[in-house]
């Protein structure tokens, strides 16, 4: 090439057209962006906000000022009666307004303070509310007519009351109160053990379980197809039917299961299975394994029938014992499916709820980090805990899934 050549190396800028294409990828993004962190991320950041607050059931409902209007007596002693109150034990509100439209040809005698009424408008300025406020202010009548009809008078304007009191979900202040009453104790760490018992032995029995049926179901063979549906059913059924059916199953008075086992001589009493330790937390394991193992089965089968069989067939030819074509021609080309379903797994039944809380309600041993949360925040009525307890899970979520993405698919070359 000569000097007076122009160069071939390409022009390492970006054209004007790459930046409007650029442009208008973004602006075809943006309405899936917004709708993701309007659905995801804001109520993450209030569970955030909410753990470091003293909020209960109660604080979820705003404290405002009560009023309830009400005609009275009769004759010379009728009256109009408003009872006005602050519902609120605690909390005092302030810039406390009472305003309502009486009827003209309507004669009040005496106005109490803190009200003026003007050409049938009534103004009361009651300020600041103290907790527990509850008075009646009561305005003396003059009226000739039906008080029947009186009343309809009146019930065509409704009083209307304003005030701001100080509110706990959007104030500045925080505490840290809830996560320190989350770790007091040992009971924390024996709730986090059971969690982690349940999480891993269901992950790993549920992709064994799910390994096995899909390789018994790896070959043609007439009925196939309704063999599949049937190890289907215990994904698909409804849960709340098939943790009815085990309870019942299980019962250890009117149980079927108890009663074989006695029948059998395997033992002289019942066995109460989802009553005892350790037994309780073992029998929700189980039932996990049997309820999610044919999501991995469908998974795990669908990898295995696209392995090539001429593998197997030079396998078959070397003599190659079924053992050994497992181990070495099958599981290496599962184990990528293998590590996404049990990083999927792994946070699904991490954060499983309504299968132990329909089975034992958490009880006999069985009290996981989400069951903690709802008996944080529904039977203590305590939400702020309850969100400190859903941050701890969403942290070791974060954990687990840092751990695995680093070291476990690193290695598996996902």
């Amino acid at each position: 090439m000569s000097a007076t050549e122009p160069s071939a190396t390409p022009p390492t800028g970006r054209g004007a057209l790459q930046k409007r294409e650029a442009r208008l990828a973004w602006g075809l993004l943006f309405p899936t962006l917004a709708i993701v962190s309007l659905v995801v991320i804001l109520p993450l950041l209030a569970i955030f906000w909410i753990s470091f607050k003293p909020v209960g059931l109660a604080d979820l409902r705003p404290t405002v000022p009560v009023v309830r209007e009400s005609v009275r007596g009769s004759g010379d002693d009728l009256r109009l009666e408003f009872r006005v109150r602050n519902t609120s034990q605690e909390k005092v509100i302030d810039g406390v307004t009472l305003t309502d439209t009486l009827p003209l040809d309507l004669v009040v005698t005496e106005v109490p303070e803190p009200c003026t009424l003007t050409a049938g408008n009534l103004f009361c300025d009651f300020g600041t509310l103290e907790s527990g406020f509850n008075e009646r202010l009561v305005l003396p009548l003059d009226f000739d007519g039906d008080e029947d009809a009186l009343e309809e008078l009146l019930e065509g304007s409704e009083p209307v009351m304003t005030g701001t009191a100080d509110n706990v979900l959007t104030n500045t202040e925080f505490t840290l109160e809830n996560f320190a009453r989350v770790f007091d104790g040992d009971e924390f760490w024996e709730v986090l053990w059971v969690t982690l018992f349940y999480t891993v032995f269901g992950t790993i029995g549920a992709l064994v379980m799910g390994l096995f049926a899909a390789m018994l179901l790896n070959k043609s063979f007439r009925g196939q197809g309704i063999l599949r549906g049937l190890y289907l059913f215990p994904y698909v059924a409804p849960v709340i039917a098939v943790a009815f059916t085990w309870v019942t199953l299980f019962d250890p008075f009117s149980g079927s299961a108890n009663a074989l086992l006695i029948q059998m001589g395997v033992t002289e009493e019942t066995i109460n299975f989802f009553g005892q330790r350790p037994l309780a937390l073992i029998m929700v394991t189980v039932f996990e394994i049997w309820r999610y193992f044919p999501l991995s089965f469908l998974f795990i089968l669908a990898r295995m029938q696209s392995i090539d069989s001429d593998m197997y067939e030079a396998a078959d030819m070397d003599g190659a014992s079924p053992f050994q074509k497992f181990w070495y021609l099958s599981l290496p080309m599962l184990v990528g499916i293998l590590s996404v379903l049990f990083l999927l797994r792994f946070i699904w039944t991490f954060n499983k709820f309504d299968d132990i809380f329909l089975l034992t309600g958490g009880n006999a041993g069985t009290r996981t980090l989400t069951v903690n949360v709802y008996e944080q925040a529904f039977a203590i009525s305590n939400i702020g805990a309850g969100a400190a307890v859903a941050v701890v899970i969403f942290f070791c979520l974060i954990l687990f899934a840092a751990f695995f993405f680093k070291f476990i698919s690193r290695e598996e070359g996902l």
